[in-house]
Order: structure tokens, then C-alpha cells, then sequence
């Protein structure tokens, strides 16, 4: 019988999406497999944000890689959460905050459920006040998940994610890579050679002339996709008419006091600015529309709000919203941005990036290719990247800012059924119906429509079994409990002091 097992693959592109899927792919498949990831330092690597979601941690405990180390070696910070700054409309702020649970469920139903019903008679305060990481985001306070602690108290299963150098990162992975056995090559692809018979891509051409085949080819190559698009024209599915921001400039900037325990996003006239700390300093994007805001505006707005003196030059980065009509086409994998790109704002990038290694780890093929295995694996990027699409519109649609044309539009645009049909389940009845394993949950989606302003007419019914005192206990003991919890944590910079502080800073 023919060996039908895949014994070469070659991923093109560094950066954090080359390297995360070179550590993932040794790590799994030993060193039976030869994995040759293929870069030139010539070429830089697109760094539209430093922060994560929670699953990281994750994936880094899969690779092995201790959580202070990696900290440590990547400058990096800990997040609890976004705030939003301006997105209902001016003055006026919010925290999604990472975790499981709002306040304390009761029964079957979720506690801002109740929270609504005494909210309606002035027996509660903001939403923000019964979630410990959005109360503790913004007094700067953080630690994890404290092992000695009751099962049942907050402080027993903190949520977080982190903040860090992407540049640091991919460098970091890329030791690890190595020592499994991954080898890099520096160089451009100058040719790609396909199969006559069936179209796969049998080798890629350095300019050295060196000709390099494989079994399985890696694209992450970035938004060029220079296998899945420009060796197999595989289309492009533009998002721009709902996610307009189509350009960012980034800088970095001096620390001024301690790092936040969050990334910081403040709506601007055409878009909006990312603030996220690290130990060694503060990295500051702006994206915006350039239909609504020259480069030169947007410029001199991020310069004009950063906290300290400007590390460098903005640099300007240009993109378009949208997903590769299949991030799998024949023996092509697209992994980070060569399969769609999304905008930065809730820190998506390197999920996509991990859940697409393990996707592919999860339904890895043979030689012959089955087509089942790449139809499902498009299914499941397709559902997944759509749901977190949703997600990113609600921010920008479900607004009162009628001060600029960028908003206006954001405001009054057409938007998915699938996003339409979420908002107006919640308006209804406080209901958000998780649909299958989308990225973000009901705290997310709650937390996120309270927060630009999306009140529900009414509770679930059941909550006026409760009767009034009862409920009036249980919203100030969750109230209660929180606070105390976050009193009790550290301050975010005792915490990196004592666990994962780099050298030299």
C-alpha cells in the first residue's frame, strides 16, 4: 500500500501566523514531518494590534511555553478587557470584560436578567459594577486566578488574555520551532509551480533559484495571499460596505505610569484609537476610513492623543475587510490574514490565527486530499469568521453619534440578517441565544449591546417569581461581593513585578 501520509509541508511567511502554525504543526506531528517555513526579513509583517483574547493561554499551555517566560520575553502585559470610550456617543464609556458570568446566575436564567428588572425600579447600578474584570479594568488592578481561593468566589476563575510585542512574539515561537526541528529559510518566493493535471501547487521558486517542493503548502504570507490568491485566484469577499475602516497608522510611544490592565478604544471622528500597554511602552494605533479622513488627519490625530513622546514615525497600513472565498483550496491552508482580514477592535487576529492551526490539526488530510475534509474545514472558518463579523458591526452600528459622516453611516447602514435578528432578540426580551461555539458568548454580546446603548423592553418572566426584597438582597450581595474581591486584588504593575517583569525596563 502507497504511503499516503504527509511528509513535507512548507509554510510561506513569518510573523506571528507563520510561526505559531510552524510551533503547532511540530509539536504535533513530531519530527516524521518535515516543516520548512520560508521568510524574507525584507518584507515586513503587518502589526494592526498587540492584544489577544483569552484562549491564547491556551495554546501557549499546548506548546509547552511557561506563562511568566513568555511574558516576560514578549514585554508583554495582562488584559481583562476593552473599554470603550466615545462609541455610544461622547462621553460616555463601558468595559467588555473577559469571563464566563455577569454577577451570579440564578436558576436557569442569567443574572443581568434580574439586573434589568431592578434596574428598571433604580435598584441597580451600571452593568459594569457586577463583573469582577470590569470593575477591576479600570481601577488597574489584576492577578490570576488565585488557586487557594474558594471554588465559588470571582477570584477563583479570572479571565484574561494579554497584551505584547507581536514582533518579540513571532521571535519567541521561533526559537521553540527550531528546536523541534522546524527549518526556517530567508529569502523571497519569486515563482510558484502548479501541477498541470490538477492545479495543486507542486513547488515554490526562491530567488536563490532554489526549488522547493512540498505535500501541504502553509499560506501566511499576509493580505497579498501569495498562494491562495495569486497562484490559485481563489476570491476575495469584501466586508468594506460593513466594516468601512479600511486603513490604520500605528506608533509607539514613552510609557507614561503604569500599564492598564486593558486595551483602551476611543471612538474618533472617522474611526477610532487603540491604546495598549506594555512594560517597556505604549503602542497606539488609529484606524479609520480613508473615504471619510486623509492620511494626514488621521496622522496627526493619533499623534495629538498619545500619552507620551512618539517612539518613531507613524507608519500607514492599508487593508480591506473581508474573507477568502475558501481559506482551503487544494493543498493550500491560508492561515492569519491571507485568509480574510478583521478589523483590530476586540483583538481577533491571533485567535483566528490559532483556531485555523487547530482546525487544521483537527481535520489534517493524507495525500489525496479528501475533499470532505476541505469542505469542512471552509464550513467551519466561514461560521467562524461571520459570527466575529457580527460582532465587530454591532460596535460600529448600534450607536446614538450622528456628529460625523462616518458615523452617520455606520448608524444607518444595511447590516447582516444574522446581526439584525441578535439585535432585535435582545431588544425584545434581554435574550442573547449563543449560536453553536461562535467566539464570543453571552457576557460578550450582553456587555457589548448594553454598553452602546441597546436596553432591552423587557426581562425574562420568570424573574418576577423573585420577589422584591429577595432581588433587592441579590443585586447588592453581587454588588458587594465584587467590590471587595477587587479590593483585594494587587495593583497590574505589583503583579508583573513580582511574576513575569522584563530585564531592563
Amino acid at each position: 500500500m502507497t504511503d499516503q501520509r504527509i511528509r513535507n509541508i512548507v509554510i510561506v511567511g513569518g510573523g506571528s501566523a507563520g510561526w505559531m502554525t510552524a510551533t503547532a504543526l511540530a509539536k504535533a506531528l513530531g519530527r516524521e514531518c518535515s516543516i520548512r517555513l520560508v521568510e524574507s526579513e525584507e518584507i515586513g509583517i503587518i502589526r494592526v494590534g498587540e492584544a489577544t483574547v483569552p484562549h491564547l493561554s491556551v495554546f501557549n499551555k499546548m506548546l509547552g511555553i511557561d506563562e511568566a517566560d513568555f511574558v516576560r520575553q514578549t514585554m508583554g502585559t495582562f488584559k481583562l478587557g476593552v473599554q470603550f470610550v466615545d462609541w455610544q456617543k461622547p462621553g460616555k464609556s463601558y468595559v467588555h470584560g473577559f469571563g464566563t458570568m455577569i454577577g451570579l446566575d440564578v436558576g436557569m436564567l442569567p443574572f443581568h436578567h434580574y439586573w434589568l428588572r431592578a434596574r428598571q425600579v433604580g435598584q441597580a447600578n451600571d452593568i459594569g459594577d457586577y463583573s469582577l474584570n470590569t470593575l477591576a479594568a479600570p481601577r488597574g488592578k489584576f492577578m490570576v486566578s488565585a488557586i487557594d481561593a474558594p471554588a465559588n468566589t470571582p477570584l477563583a476563575n479570572i479571565a484574561y488574555a494579554y497584551h505584547f510585542d507581536t514582533g518579540l512574539y513571532g521571535r519567541y515561537l521561533r526559537r521553540h520551532a527550531e528546536s523541534m526541528g522546524v527549518q526556517r529559510t530567508e529569502g523571497k518566493v519569486c515563482n510558484t509551480v502548479l501541477r498541470p493535471h490538477d492545479g495543486f501547487v507542486e513547488a515554490i521558486v526562491m530567488e536563490s533559484g532554489e526549488v522547493i517542493p512540498a505535500d501541504l503548502f502553509i499560506d501566511c504570507s499576509g493580505l497579498r495571499g501569495l498562494l491562495i490568491e495569486q497562484a490559485l485566484h481563489t476570491g476575495y469577499e469584501d466586508w468594506d460596505h460593513w466594516l468601512p475602516t479600511d486603513r490604520a497608522v500605528t506608533v509607539g510611544c514613552e510609557a507614561v505610569g503604569p500599564p492598564t490592565p486593558y486595551t483602551r478604544a476611543t471612538a474618533q471622528a472617522a474611526g477610532w484609537q487603540w491604546r495598549i500597554a506594555l512594560q517597556h511602552r505604549v503602542g497606539n494605533g488609529h484606524v479609520y476610513a480613508g473615504r471619510f479622513l486623509s492620511d494626514d488627519e488621521a496622522a496627526a490625530t493619533l499623534l495629538r492623543n498619545l500619552d507620551g513622546r512618539a517612539t518613531g514615525d507613524p507608519r500607514l497600513i492599508r487593508f480591506r475587510a473581508g474573507t477568502r472565498k475558501q481559506a482551503w483550496n487544494r493543498n493550500v491552508v491560508a492561515i492569519g490574514l491571507s485568509s480574510g482580514f478583521l478589523e483590530p477592535l476586540e483583538s481577533t487576529g491571533i485567535f483566528l490565527i490559532q483556531s485555523a492551526v487547530m482546525r487544521l490539526l483537527n481535520l489534517f488530510p493524507q495525500k489525496d486530499f479528501s475533499q470532505a475534509l476541505i469542505d469542512r474545514y471552509n464550513a467551519q472558518s466561514r461560521f467562524e469568521i461571520e459570527r466575529i463579523r457580527d460582532f465587530l458591526i454591532l460596535h460600529f452600528h448600534a450607536t446614538e453619534r450622528d456628529d460625523t459622516p462616518f458615523w452617520n453611516y455606520c448608524r444607518t447602514m444595511e447590516i447582516p440578517e444574522t446581526l439584525r435578528s441578535t439585535m432585535a432578540l435582545f431588544k425584545e426580551s434581554g435574550q442573547f441565544i449563543r449560536n453553536a461555539d461562535e467566539l464570543f458568548g453571552l457576557v460578550s454580546w450582553v456587555q457589548v449591546m448594553l454598553g452602546q446603548g441597546i436596553m432591552p423592553k423587557h426581562y425574562h418572566p420568570i424573574v418576577d417569581q423573585m420577589p422584591e426584597k429577595e432581588l433587592h438582597y441579590l443585586i447588592a450581595h453581587v454588588q458587594q461581593v465584587i467590590a471587595t474581591c477587587v479590593d483585594a486584588m494587587p495593583p497590574h504593575q505589583d503583579f508583573i513585578d513580582r511574576y513575569c517583569k522584563a530585564a531592563n525596563v
